[in-house]
C-alpha cells in the first residue's frame, strides 16, 4: 500500500496537476482575502480572525478537489491499466486507501501555506496576539476534515465512470450537496424536527460547531463515519468491475 501510495503523491508532483491545484488555491485564496474589497478581505474586517478564510476556503476546494480525484480511478478504467492494479499482491481497499491519502496529502498541502495568515493577523492585531489560537486550530482541524471528506467523495465518483469531466462534475455536485445543498434543503422544512436532521447530516453544520473552537466528538464520529461510508461505497464500485 506504502509503495502506491508513493507513487500516487509522485504522479501528483511530477506532473503539472499537482502545481496547478496548490496554485489556484493559494491565489484565489490570497485575492479574496488579502487583495479584493470584498466581505472575505482579512484586512477590512473589524476583529482579528480568520473567519472570512474558513468560510470560504471549502467553497474554493469543492471545486479544486474533484478536479484532482477525477482521474484516480476513472483513467485507470479508461486506460484498461485498473486490471493491473487488480493483479497486484494488494488488497482492493488498499488500493483504494492509497489513493485516497494521496489525494488528501496534495490537498493538505496546499492548506499548509495559509498558515501564515495566522501570524499576519497574529501581529496585526490591536492589541498584537489577540487572535484566537484555540478557535484558529480547531477550525484547521474541521478543515482538514472537509478536505478528507471531499477527496472520498472524489474518489467515488470517480470509481464510478471511465471520464473524468462526469466524475469531476458528480464530485463537485455531491461535495457542494453534502457542505450547502443539505443546508439550504433544510432551511426550506416546515416541520422544525425534520429541519433539525436533515441539516445535521450536512458538513456545514459540524463545520460550524468545530469552528467555534469545541471539539464535540459527535462532529468527530460524523465526519469519520462519512469518510467511511463513501470508501465504503468506493470499494463496491471498485468490486463491482470485477463481476
Amino acid at each position: 500500500m506504502l509503495s502506491l501510495y508513493f507513487k500516487e503523491v509522485r504522479s501528483f508532483l511530477s506532473s503539472i496537476i499537482g502545481y496547478v491545484f496548490i496554485l489556484i488555491y493559494l491565489i484565489a485564496s490570497g485575492l479574496f482575502h488579502w487583495i479584493l474589497s470584498y466581505n472575505t478581505n482579512l484586512l477590512e474586517g473589524a476583529e482579528a480572525d480568520l473567519i472570512p478564510f474558513f468560510n470560504l476556503s471549502p467553497v474554493i476546494l469543492l471545486i479544486l478537489i474533484p478536479a484532482i480525484t477525477m482521474r484516480s480511478i476513472a483513467e485507470e478504467r479508461r486506460t484498461g491499466t485498473i486490471e493491473l492494479l487488480f493483479t497486484r499482491p494488494i488488497s482492493d481497499f488498499n488500493i483504494i486507501l492509497a489513493k485516497y491519502f494521496a489525494g488528501l496529502t496534495l490537498a493538505l498541502i496546499a492548506i499548509i501555506p495559509t498558515i501564515i495568515y495566522y501570524f499576519s493577523m497574529y501581529y496585526l492585531g490591536d492589541p498584537v496576539g489577540v487572535i484566537d489560537l484555540g478557535a484558529t486550530l480547531t477550525s484547521y482541524l474541521g478543515l482538514g476534515f472537509i478536505c478528507a471528506v471531499f477527496v472520498s467523495i472524489g474518489i467515488f465518483t470517480s470509481s464510478l465512470t471511465s471520464s473524468q469531466i462526469v466524475s469531476f462534475i458528480l464530485a463537485m455536485f455531491l461535495c457542494w450537496f453534502m457542505y450547502d445543498g443539505l443546508e439550504l434543503l433544510g432551511a426550506f422544512s416546515q416541520v422544525g424536527e425534520i429541519d433539525a436532521i436533515i441539516r445535521y447530516f450536512g458538513i456545514s453544520f459540524h463545520y460550524n460547531s468545530i469552528k467555534k473552537g469545541i471539539i464535540d466528538t459527535s462532529d468527530l464520529v460524523y465526519f469519520i463515519s462519512v469518510i467511511g461510508l463513501f470508501l465504503y461505497a468506493t470499494l463496491a464500485s471498485v468490486k463491482s468491475l470485477k463481476s
